[in-house]
């Protein structure tokens, strides 16, 4: 069925809600920004054409809220409404409430978003269509006994999921009997609070696997594409830090393989829009995970290596258009996004909020910057501290390194501690380098973060001298640096000339 679209409303922030914009922007159609009211001062705020104030900051009372957030798309005259990704993306109630209110939902359907949603509900369909998961328990007994009972089946380690859950939250590995109790009852409190659930299931836990996932596309006429894989195997606590597309772990049988598979999971699930089903690799066998029905926030990898435009696919496949992609996209070359945050990675990655100073990012051929904020703004303690994404891409997986390390290094941040030099170590490591890297990369070598050099005396007599001689909101270039106030003590300056020079030295 076709929609005509002249003006989308985005339920979402940040770098996800620009990169929205600016796809609208090239399509001609007009944007509506769904925001809350400590997100005035970013850039989506700027770019929109018309903006609608949904709630105070708690997400609970904004952009989690359906009611509001439909409440300000019908104040506005919206067409449809991108959810991007993250809050209400892979609600299916939100996706009814939008069809209810005649607005379309740029995104599958709500039966769909349910099917895949309900972790356990997937996976059986999987298992119907033949694709290969994880071996575990998805009973409806829920009782403490049948669950350690089903644990020491399965056998240790095991990993403890939420039903309804996603993006890694409430996962938790459990290693001995001892420790399931406590896992068990962790993971049902945050499957209640954050999806309305505590429902849960438990698989065999894989602790030398990979982590690579298959973009696929389903249009409006049922052809369903893949746009081949990326590799998302560096992650702290279960969150992705750096991926690549496609993944250097996968045999071209491999590829096929599990390309071959992503397909049948989409085509038994009738999908429309874009998708991502994620597996683990252990020992040459490929496992389903689950299926994220939404853009993905590495989304820009696959773009880059196949030349399309997801966010543009998608609203032509709400609007019930066909693709103008051939019927096998070839990839080409490699691309590596990192996820640049605002913390410090000498102390573990504690979030380093406050206003963001002057920044400068040393474009070029293969180099690009998705973030949603500019100098002055506001990096607050209420969202996901993730200031922009670096992707980068280039002939070769090691070029395309190179590349990112060179870009990460030129890469200038005021105002705000921020991960780079973190990054910029992983990317260095040989584990890395060489493609070997497994989910538990992190863990075994960056468990706490980086250490700090050891400056000389000479270095840091120098830096505080330039940094006396720089008043306060003023950077040597003339544009302001603002002071961080994450602690809620008296403001104080985080000197960029500290926070910089030790990772270019």
């Amino acid at each position: 069925m076709s929609l005509k679209i002249e003006k989308i409303g985005i339920a979402n922030r940040g770098e996800v809600a620009v990169r929205i914009i600016r796809a609208c922007q090239e399509l001609g159609m007009r944007t509506v920004l769904l925001h809350s009211d400590v997100d005035r001062e970013t850039t989506a705020f700027r770019l929109a054409d018309e903006r609608v104030c949904i709630g105070p900051a708690p997400t609970n009372q904004s952009y989690l809220n359906i009611e509001t957030n439909i409440q300000g798309a019908l104040s506005a005259g919206v067409d449809a409404i991108h959810p991007g990704f993250g809050f209400l993306s892979e609600n299916a109630d939100f996706a009814d409430a939008c069809s209810k209110a005649r607005i379309g939902f740029i995104g599958p359907s709500p039966e769909v978003i349910r099917l895949f949603g309900d972790k356990i509900s997937a996976k059986k369909m999987v298992e119907r269509a033949g694709g290969p998961v994880i071996p575990g328990y998805q009973g409806n007994d829920q009782s403490e006994s049948r669950l350690l009972s089903e644990m020491e089946k399965i056998g240790f380690p095991v990993i403890v999921k939420v039903a309804g859950g996603g993006g890694g939250r409430g996962l938790k590995v459990v290693r001995h009997l001892r420790e399931a109790k406590d896992a068990i009852a962790s993971s049902q409190r945050e499957g209640l609070s954050s999806f309305g659930s505590d429902r849960i299931f438990l698989e065999k836990y894989l602790d030398k696997a990979k982590h690579i996932e298959v973009q696929i596309f389903g249009d409006c006429s049922g052809k369903v594409y893949h746009l081949f894989d990326r590799e998302c195997s560096v992650q702290r606590r279960h969150q992705k830090i750096i991926e690549e597309a496609m993944s250097p772990s996968l045999s071209e049988e491999l590829r096929e393989k599990i390309a071959l598979t992503s397909i049948q999971i989409a085509k038994e699930a009738k999908y429309i829009g874009a998708g991502t089903i994620e597996f683990l690799l252990q020992d040459g066998e490929i496992y389903f995970m689950e299926m994220n029905t939404r853009l993905q926030v590495e989304h820009p990898v696959t773009e880059l290596v196949m030349g399309v435009d997801l966010v543009k696919a998608q609203i032509f496949a709400a609007m019930g258009q066909s693709l103008v992609w051939p019927k096998l996209p070839i990839p080409h070359g490699h691309a590596i996004e990192c996820r640049i945050y605002a913390e410090d990675p000498y102390q573990a990655g504690i979030p380093s909020t406050g206003r963001l100073g002057s920044y400068y990012f040393p474009f070029g051929p293969g180099r690009r910057l998705e973030i949603g904020f500019d100098s002055g703004d506001e990096i607050t303690s209420f969202y996901d501290p993730m200031i922009a994404k670096v992707i980068v891409w280039d002939e070769t997986r090691g070029r395309a390194i190179q590349k990112m390390i060179r870009t990460l290094k030129d890469t200038i941040i005021f105002g705000v501690k921020t991960n780079i030099p973190y990054l910029i170590q992983i990317l260095s490591h040989p584990q890395f380098i060489d493609g070997t890297m497994k989910t538990d990369f992190i863990d075994c070598y960056f468990p706490h973060g980086i250490k700090q050099k050891e400056k000389s005396s000479f270095l840091q007599n120098m830096e505080a001298e330039l940094y006396r001689r720089i008043p306060v909101g003023v950077s040597s270039s003339g544009c302001s640096i603002a002071a961080s106030s994450d602690n809620g003590n008296e403001a104080k300056p985080i000197s960029p000339w500290t926070h910089q020079w030790e990772e270019r030295r």
